[in-house]
């Protein structure tokens, strides 16, 4: 069960091989991309940049005389940015590596703030709402992303049966409380009403995630550094292997049974905006 080996996602190494584009946070960049203003002499936030993929799309959609600001704790990612800049010999994205709430940035400064799948990972995600609409100009517009509550129900289903069929009821609330943990589209207006922001739009679409089967999605990086953790958690650290074994199969009869395992993920794309005056 080499997949229950965790990946420390803050080592240079992982940095430098991970692309979080193509296994999972494109589909949500390109539903920011189809929406954000494209204007010259815009000045951006990027909320939660990771490694960029979309501070340089939008330093260079908007040219040169646009300004991004690319913020995120996470080092080794904001590292791999900024040798991504000096190879494209883009000069218009500041990266600052700062929790968004400790960054030094002005006072109503930025016309555009975006956030792809940051509010999934802000440890204060009411606090980094509030750094956004500090720094945010009177007319600034917000998109954000974020997945919702019934993200993976296949496989969350699985886990419940699972748990249920060798015994371990009593796991079943901690597992409900990690599904309901996701936002809803009411809790993401509700944080930004709290923060200052106005609701302009809210964008709800679903797309499914394929795998051959249970062992596949279990062994995939992605899921091993963005899930599994929180997945093993939910049961004491001795039942770990023995309810991941009987989850494997489960999963992979489901993928017999199916032709594949498909799983069901919906999003949200909200446009906000920091009231004029």
């Amino acid at each position: 069960m080499d997949y229950l080996t965790e990946i420390n996602y803050q080592t240079p190494e992982f940095a430098e091989y991970f692309d979080e584009l193509p296994l999972w946070s494109a589909r949500f960049g390109i539903a920011l991309l189809e929406r954000v203003p494209l204007r010259p002499g815009q000045t951006i936030l990027d909320a939660g940049a990771g490694s960029g993929f979309l501070s340089i799309e939008l330093a260079q959609r908007c040219g040169e005389t646009s300004r991004v600001i690319a913020v995120d704790p996470w080092r080794a990612a904001m590292q791999r940015l900024e040798r991504k800049l000096a190879h494209a010999g883009l000069r218009n994205v500041q990266p600052i590596i700062q929790d968004l709430e400790s960054a030094e940035i002005p006072a109503n400064s930025v016309d555009l703030i975006v956030s792809n799948l940051g509010l999934n990972n802000f440890e204060a995600p009411a606090a980094a709402l509030q750094a956004c609409f500090r720094a945010a100009r009177p007319g600034a517009r917000l998109f954000l992303t974020t997945n919702l509550v019934g993200h993976m129900d296949e496989f969350y289903r699985a886990y419940e049966t699972v748990l249920t069929e060798l015994g371990y009821v009593d796991r079943l609330p901690y597992l409900a409380a990690h599904v309901q943990h996701r936002a809803t589209v009411e809790s993401v207006h509700h944080l930004l009403r709290e923060a200052g922001f106005t609701t302009v739009a809210t964008h709800t679409s679903i797309f499914r995630e394929r795998y051959a089967n249970g062992s596949a999605l279990l062994r995939h990086a992605f899921i091993r550094v963005g899930f599994m953790p929180a997945w093993k958690a939910i049961v004491p650290a001795e039942l770990v292997q023995p309810v991941f074994a009987a989850l494997e199969q489960r999963l992979n009869l489901e993928a017999d049974r199916q032709g594949e395992l498909s799983l069901t993920i919906p999003m949200a794309c909200i446009e906000a905006q920091k009231p004029e005056g």
